[in-house]
């Protein structure tokens, strides 16, 4: 009975010392930044041996990542789906407004800042953060764009990673530079311009925004 027994205990023990590890990587990325951020820091608040940290993750970039992926409620392999109601503004301003909070969330923004940073200078970082959270999300994005294009919504031709650029980009460039706060207003104002050049031809808000410009194109011409 007792080696069925201890093989349980272990497992708890070793996820109770990870979310120790991720907990206190994320508290000391607030407090000391990333640059003074270290294992052995990591480790002294963690309560755990330095080694067992080097044998779970190969770097302190790695530690925080996978404490961000945990904040986020993020499982490797699971990254769910956007809202589809069937109406595509409303889907987008709810999303990208979820966005601007979790950016504007120190506890998130402060780890998602320095990773952005070292993913520049750490390759197998970066391949590690695109396989498990870049192209999972952004293929998650895709599927509700292309659920859209399929609808009629959006224009058949669409390239849809242009599509997501045009959308989440310009939220995530002002929350990256810091040139302007991240408001719902702002973020409806991203969604509402994003959607114009991105609609199908055929739809009301095009064909409305088609008679408009023929109306002007009318009185040009008579006034030419």
């Amino acid at each position: 009975m007792t080696p069925s027994r201890r093989a349980p205990d272990n497992a708890r023990r070793n996820e109770s010392t990870r979310q120790a590890i991720l907990n206190a990587a994320l508290e000391l990325v607030s407090e000391v930044g990333y640059a003074k951020l270290s294992v052995e820091g990591i480790a002294a608040r963690a309560g755990a041996g330095k080694q067992t940290i080097y044998r779970w993750w190969p770097s302190k970039g790695a530690v925080l990542f996978d404490a961000l992926l945990a904040l986020s409620g993020g499982q490797e392999g699971e990254t769910g789906e956007l809202p589809d109601t069937g109406d595509l503004e409303a889907d987008l301003r709810a999303v990208l407004r979820a966005t601007a909070d979790e950016l504007n969330d120190p506890r998130y923004s402060e780890p998602m800042r320095a990773l952005t940073v070292e993913v520049l200078v750490d390759p197998d970082l970066a391949a590690d953060y695109q396989q498990r959270l870049e192209e999972p999300v952004r293929e998650m994005k895709r599927r509700r764009l292309r659920s859209a294009q399929e609808a009629g919504q959006l224009s058949p031709g669409l390239d849809l990673d242009v599509a997501v650029e045009m959308i989440w980009g310009p939220v995530r460039s002002r929350w990256l530079h810091r040139d302007g706060p991240l408001t719902e207003e702002y973020v409806d104002v991203v969604v509402r311009t994003a959607l114009q050049g991105l609609r199908a031809p055929d739809t009301p808000e095009e064909a409305l925004g088609d008679q408009a410009a023929g109306r002007v194109d009318s009185r040009g011409g008579d006034g030419g």
